[in-house]
């Protein structure tokens, strides 16, 4: 159905009372303008019928000239909503008729059957949008939000521009659909995928590689569309790790305009580690970005989120749905349905299918798969980490041995969900133990991607969701501490246990601490998370008792590892080969073909084998620039 379809079918649907002043499609959603917003909530149905008749997202304005004046309408606002709901600001958004209203407890400003919004919308006339504050101050959230009400003029015109594109009728049915793999096929790293028919073309993830700088390593083979840039319809991004999103401010440099689809909290993350690779790449004389902040922030104003479950048209015959991937904070498995049932494809992204404190297993039911692209990280035959308890034991046993005589600890982390696991397990200890007295220092990007997780509890477990909702988070505990003295003063502390990023040793606060530690034998070392083939921290995992480094002078020095060294495995993000393998066998409905993806080449192409073997189901392992040919 074409706009001007949906136009004439919303004068035939919305009372004439209503006084309907125009009809746009914003992105997304149908918005709806009227003169008196009131006669047409004075009908409980009418938006069910709306919606139920177009099977569109639908949303109801008042036109602008019915707006209250903002000063008259924060009065109304702050009079309706009761104190309890914690507002922190309210934001008046004129482009796009909205107000956002940002608090600690949305449930109180939306109130029971959403009677506060209603009464809001009724006396304002002002669209209410509530938005959760995160219980601990985060920059990246604020920055999020305040550059969308900046950018709200040029947003409204994409959006717009975007709803007609999505809303427009293709001449003919497409009768193909073909994959290009331009990265991470038989490779961690540079995930990028090309989903076309002849009426469509999608890019699922655009990352980097960051194990080099070599662009024909680092970055995926988009030279291999044979597309311009301005011929792609849409990105659709899985989750924000930099091997999956770290290119994609790279297409806005180079003549990309269309949105970027991912989850709400993928946004604020990807804006997060996507500025801290920029801020590093500017300090390091050896590698210049490829993209600046500008590019980032044009990003940010084309991206278009939708929560698990929300089945959204993404071009007039795809149809996108995210699904819980259980990896990272809003990390999501990409469900394409294509045409009139022409093809169905999930795309993997990274999957935890297995226990972890922070978030529910991946998905497995899905209306219809005929094609799987699945993660293949530790699809070797030897891939099976330990027992999560067990591995949360040895942990603490070991933090606690190296503290009793006299040590520090350094547990280097991704920021971005590996330390808010690993901080769950230490904030669960000491609740249990008491006399648990020792400080766990919290160092780089860890506490602004932990106040993100506060402002998504819904996509937490429900035991963690719930103690942030009752104001007992457990990133606030008082054995954490986050680093405001200098590093070298903690070091030469007293006994301590220090969570810093990288997680991989490529940089950040953790290498700093390791150069302040690694001397001293009492002091120990564990890593706790994937360390890359060509990354310090393999090298040092490996036995490496002397590593080159760089002075405060600048010159190279060398430096001795003295310190205890170990592993404790099992805090995998990813799957390991027992969770693939039963992921894929409770999967519902059962592909028919399975391909075989990030990872080397070796679990790529034993995890295939098995998979047919084993399940009976058409697998293989694609290498990066095959076109796969699917209907």
């Amino acid at each position: 159905m074409d706009l001007k379809e949906i136009e004439k079918k919303l004068h035939e649907l919305v009372p004439s009372e209503c006084r309907m002043t125009k009809v746009e499609a914003e992105g997304l959603d149908i918005v709806i303008y009227l003169k008196d917003i009131s006669a047409f909530y004075a009908n409980d149905q009418l938006i069910r019928k709306i919606a139920g008749t177009l099977r569109k997202r639908i949303l109801v304005k008042s036109d602008p000239s019915a707006l209250l004046p903002p000063d008259e309408a924060v009065a109304i606002i702050k009079e309706l909503i009761p104190q309890d709901a914690g507002v922190s600001a309210v934001h008046f958004n004129p482009e796009f008729c909205e107000v956002n209203i940002d608090a600690l407890k949305p449930g109180l400003v939306i109130g029971k059957g959403g009677l506060t919004l209603k009464a809001i919308i009724e006396r304002t006339k002002w669209a209410p949008i509530v938005l959760r504050t995160p219980t601990m101050p985060s920059s990246t959230i604020k920055g999020v939000r305040n550059t969308l009400l900046k950018e709200a003029v040029s947003r409204k015109k994409f959006l717009v521009n975007l709803g007609k594109k999505i809303c427009s009728t293709n001449a003919t049915k497409s009768d193909w659909v073909k994959v290009t793999a331009l990265g991470g096929f038989y490779e961690v790293g540079r995930s990028c995928a090309l989903v076309q028919t002849p009426n469509s073309n999608v890019i699922v993830d655009c990352g980097i590689n960051p194990e080099t700088f070599e662009p024909t390593k680092a970055y995926p083979y988009l030279n291999a569309m044979n597309l311009e840039l301005d011929q792609i319809d849409a990105v659709v991004l899985t989750h924000a790790h930099m091997d999956h999103c770290g290119f994609i401010p790279y297409l806005y440099a180079y003549g990309y305009d269309g949105p970027v689809y991912c989850t709400p909290p993928t946004r604020e993350l990807a804006m997060l580690l996507q500025m801290d690779f920029v801020s590093i790449a500017n300090k390091n004389s050896q590698y210049q970005a490829p993209y600046g902040i500008k590019d980032i922030q044009k990003e940010l104003s084309h991206m278009v989120t939708a929560d698990y479950g929300e089945v959204i048209d993404i071009t007039p015959e795809i149809k996108l749905t995210f699904y819980n991937a259980g990896h990272i904070l809003g990390s999501a498995m990409v469900h394409l349905h294509i045409g009139e049932g022409l093809h169905n494809m999930v795309f993997s992204g990274d999957i935890k299918y297995g226990f972890t404190r922070l978030f529910d297993q991946a998905n497995t039911n899905f209306p219809r798969v005929e094609t799987f692209f699945m993660d293949s990280t530790y699809g070797g035959r030897n891939d099976v980490q330990p027992n999560r308890f067990d591995a949360d034991k040895r942990l603490v046993e070991l933090s606690l041995a190296t503290c009793k005589r006299g040590g520090k600890v350094l547990i280097p982390t991704f920021a971005v969900g590996r330390s808010q696991e690993i901080m769950l397990v230490f904030e669960e200890y000491a609740s249990r133990n008491k006399d648990f007295n020792v400080p766990v220092y919290l160092d780089g990007m860890i506490l602004e991607a932990s106040a993100i997780h506060t402002a998504y509890p819904e996509y937490l477990r429900h035991n963690v969701q719930r103690r942030i909702l009752s104001n007992d988070s457990p990133f606030e505990s008082k054995i954490f501490e986050p680093v405001k003295k200098d590093r070298k003063e903690i070091a030469e502390g007293d006994p301590a246990i220090i969570i810093a990023p990288s997680g991989m040793l490529s940089g950040g606060p953790s290498v700093e601490y390791l150069k302040l530690l690694a001397d001293d034998q009492r002091n120990a070392m564990f890593f706790v998370g994937y360390q890359s083939a060509l990354s310090l921290g393999r090298k040092i995992q490996r036995g490496m008792k002397e590593i080159s480094t760089t002075g405060e002078d600048g010159r190279a020095t060398s430096l001795k590892i003295n310190m205890e060294i170990d592993t404790v495995e099992g805090y995998s993000g990813h799957s390991d080969r027992p969770q693939l393998l039963s992921l894929l066998k409770n999967m519902r409905p059962k592909p028919e073909r399975v391909f075989t993806l990030h990872g080397d080449e070796k679990k790529c192409d034993d995890l295939s084998s098995t998979i047919a073997r084993m399940m009976h189901i058409e697998s293989r392992a694609p290498m990066n620039l095959d076109a796969i040919r699917l209907k």
